[in-house]
């Protein structure tokens, strides 16, 4: 796909919260604090209101990407280009938004997410269930001030009620926290704040002992396209968790906006039903069947933000640049 040069050439839609980097690494299985789990969003860093058209192309450039890898054809791209606008044009103007079936090949990645449990979660990030966070390349020891920070911060009543608040878990339990360590996950932590906490919820040795990994992330400025008259929170983290809890509810309600160091972050927890949606050799039929079902998962996060006359309107944009759109891109 070419480099779009002007903005105004795509078409335009209602100015909506969008996920600002709709790749398919973004989308996923998500919990819920009720313990559902549902193929979502699930990265916010970029969310901004903006023009819809925005997550469509990304996520149709992370398609093209990933039928690339499978050693697919050309004209396989393009029909799966073609179910992708299909697939959220589909969506803008349904009554009933009950959730479509998913293609089998992401239905595999669901079943996965639903089977998992804390010591898969454990196993991936800690390496192991016991209550501390191995030091190493990965987790680097915390200054005393930032020792100081996490303790204030998970004393806080808001935190504890954002612990507390799975199905499986009372709001009278204690929390406290066992280990913390700054988190090197990848060239996008280095110069800014990232920590894994590791916390207990009940009774140390007692039958309802919990653990769980709190995961707090430094908010910056996105740099997504938005719209100039959008009223969106100074704050990064702030614009963050209000972005999330419009497009993706099951994350957003996991969610907190937060002061740390003098520094804006998010913090939430880590489940392990939420996964990265890898999608790798794919048949022409996975393919464009993938394409429709997340197309529609994306769509949905815009519609329930719009009237039903809106997305009347926005189908109605789509259907008519679609074409000329396709050939611009392309």
């Amino acid at each position: 796909m070419a480099c779009i040069s002007n903005w105004k050439l795509l078409p335009q839609g209602p100015p909506v919260w969008i996920c600002g980097d709709c790749h398919l690494g973004n989308l996923g299985p998500v919990a819920d604090a009720h313990g559902r789990v549902k193929i979502a969003i699930r990265d916010l860093d970029q969310t901004v209101i903006g023009n819809p058209a925005h997550d469509l192309i990304r996520l149709g450039l992370s398609l093209a990407t990933a039928i690339r890898g499978s050693d697919l054809p050309g004209v396989t791209t393009a029909l799966m280009l073609e179910q992708m606008v299909e697939g959220y044009e589909g969506e803008l103007g349904r009554k009933h938004k009950h959730s479509r079936n998913p293609p089998s090949s992401v239905q595999r990645v669901l079943e996965g997410a639903v089977r998992r449990r804390w010591h898969h979660l454990a196993d991936e990030c800690i390496e192991g269930v016991t209550p501390e966070i191995p030091l190493g390349e990965r987790f680097w020891p915390l200054s005393p001030r930032e020792q100081r920070a996490i303790h204030e911060m998970f004393s806080a009543r808001e935190v504890r009620r954002l612990i507390t608040c799975l199905q499986d878990r009372d709001e009278e339990d204690k929390v406290k926290v066992m280990d913390a360590a700054y988190w090197m996950k990848g060239c996008s932590s280095l110069g800014r704040l990232r920590y894994a906490v590791l916390v207990r919820i009940g009774k140390k040795k007692h039958k309802n002992e919990k653990y769980c990994l709190i995961d707090i992330k430094e908010a910056v400025q996105a740099v997504a396209p938005h719209s100039s008259a959008a009223r969106m929170p100074r704050d990064n983290a702030q614009r963050v968790v209000e972005g999330a809890r419009k497009i993706s509810p099951y994350l957003g309600q996991r969610m907190l906006p937060w002061r740390f160091c003098n520094r804006s972050v998010v913090m939430r927890e880590l489940l392990p039903q939420d996964l990265k949606l890898e999608m790798d050799r794919l048949t022409r039929e996975e393919a464009i069947g993938a394409a429709r079902f997340l197309a529609s998962v994306v769509s949905r996060a815009h519609a329930t933000q719009m009237d039903h006359k809106t997305q009347e309107k926005w189908r109605a944009a789509l259907k008519r640049d679609r074409y000329p759109a396709t050939r611009r891109l392309i």
